[in-house]
């Protein structure tokens, strides 16, 4: 048994998908957790560039053996990374991916229409 075959979508169809207030709804939930995060991260990641280039004595204090503040707030940055992308992976999970696949599931049934249309 073989699927029915899908007719693609039309420009008209995605951009009555982008002018959606589901769609604006979407963005707004995104920029909420990707405009902050970035800004946090960008932020921590300049302080460890410029403590690394002008507190050279602060990085070089050794915290045990051969482990100095340097070598783990460098550490840090990777650390850092995973912890936004599980936070993100949740927030999406609860916030985005519901709207997106409702879009999607309309998209994919072509029942995107423009004001005038039923």
């Amino acid at each position: 048994m073989t699927e029915p075959e899908r007719r693609l979508l039309t420009a008209e169809e995605y951009r009555q998908a982008q002018d959606s207030p589901e769609f604006t709804e979407l963005r707004r939930r995104f920029r909420r957790f990707a405009v902050p995060m970035t800004v946090a991260f960008l932020a921590w990641y300049l302080l460890y560039v410029l403590l690394s280039t002008y507190a050279v004595d602060l990085m070089n204090t050794h915290v045990f053996g051969n482990v100095n503040l340097g070598v783990l707030l460098g550490l840090g940055q990777f650390v850092t990374t995973f912890l936004i992308t599980q936070l993100y992976v949740a927030y999406s999970a609860k916030n985005t991916d519901p709207i997106a696949d409702e879009m999607r599931g309309r998209l994919e049934a072509h029942e995107f229409r423009s004001e005038g249309q039923q």
